[in-house]
């Protein structure tokens, strides 16, 4: 268990637990959270359940979910997809909307690239994110990530928006 401190914030990454599922649960009540994540809004709660099971238990070999725990709590997620060598797709999901613009995924980030590097020697993130999803922008810009693409499009927060690819080398 890793954890940063920049300011007021605390955050650690931690294993998921099947005993997290009430905080996934309010997190599926949470309208912004739903449409920023493309969760179903009134999600049943027994396929809610099926699907937080399956991220607590299934660990494919390039693929890594984590808990993001903030104040003792579960706020969210943590994704490392592709582990290919020295390179990984980074994603994040903070489940409290409320904590949304406070540098929470700020810190999130760091911490997961620092814990990608011990574990995987990664060099190479990529990340992706909506054009409309400004936060998530200016954090991987802030970040040092730079734009390499724009391909693809898809609804975020109900609008159809451009994806914009990122990557952050750090032999650069």
């Amino acid at each position: 268990m890793k954890s940063t401190g920049t300011g007021y914030l605390s955050i650690q990454l931690r294993a998921l637990q099947v005993e997290d599922f009430p905080m996934v649960e309010k997190w599926s009540n949470d309208h912004a959270f739903c449409l920023a994540n493309g969760w179903e809004i009134d999600r049943n709660e027994d396929e809610l359940f099926s699907w937080w099971h399956n991220c607590v238990h299934n660990h494919p070999h390039d693929f890594v979910r984590l808990g993001v725990q903030y104040e003792s709590r579960l706020i969210g997620y943590a994704d490392l997809a592709n582990i290919n060598g020295i390179s990984a797709e980074i994603g994040i999901a903070i489940g409290e909307s409320k904590l949304w613009g406070h540098g929470v995924g700020t810190e999130v980030v760091k911490l997961l690239m620092v814990n990608a590097t011990e574990k995987f020697g990664t060099e190479i993130f990529d990340a992706e994110t909506h054009e409309a999803n400004t936060r998530s922008k200016k954090m991987l810009e802030k970040l040092g990530f730079t734009e390499i693409s724009r391909i693809g499009s898809e609804v975020y927060q109900g609008i159809e928006s451009q994806l914009i690819q990122f990557r952050y080398n750090k032999g650069e």
